[in-house]
């Protein structure tokens, strides 16, 4: 089953506004990815790849990419919406992975951040794993790579890894827990 869920984006009071043009991604039975890049048949490759890891991740779940083509409207949704993994291209100007990983990070529920780019190389990986982020893909997508960074992020990030991480509360700052 394809879903590719596009997130329009409009521009309201001088500000990134996104709007989900599919259903309700918090249904139960979706796992929302979200995949944020300018380049549309990258959504596309994404969504074919869950597809084909869908009987081998989580058969009761279905993977849905909601795509944003921006910086602005990838954290717009990331402040509106849970996903389960979020793929990311590295550059997307007027900033980068950087910002979306910040913006994940103070998510109460956090999901994996994958990093995408056409320069891959060591550097590029030591700082995203090093800064938090699950794991970095090399572009153009090679489908096996894809699949099991992907599938590994899901089992390490995704809900059932969540239900185990839940009992651990964060006390708000000056708290106790």
């Amino acid at each position: 089953m394809f879903f590719l869920g596009l997130l329009k984006e409009e521009k309201r009071g001088g500000k990134d506004v996104v709007m989900n043009s599919s259903p309700e991604i918090t249904t139960n039975g979706i796992a929302p990815v979200l995949s944020i890049s300018p380049m549309q048949e990258d959504h596309f490759f994404l969504q074919n790849i869950l597809d084909r890891l869908q009987g081998t991740l989580d058969p009761s779940r279905t993977f849905k990419v909601n795509a944003c083509a921006t910086l602005g409207s990838a954290l717009a949704a990331l402040r509106t919406r849970q996903f389960e993994i979020v793929i990311c291209e590295r550059d997307l100007p007027p900033g980068s992975w950087r910002e979306v990983l910040d913006q994940v990070t103070i998510l109460p529920d956090p999901p994996a951040l994958i990093v995408t780019s056409r320069l891959a190389d060591e550097r590029l990986w030591a700082e995203a794993l090093n800064r938090g982020a699950y794991d970095v893909l090399a572009k153009p997508f090679d489908r096996t790579e894809a699949m099991r960074v992907i599938g590994a992020a899901w089992r390490a990030w995704g809900a059932p890894a969540r239900k185990e991480r839940r009992p651990y509360k964060v006390a708000a700052a000056g708290g106790t827990m």
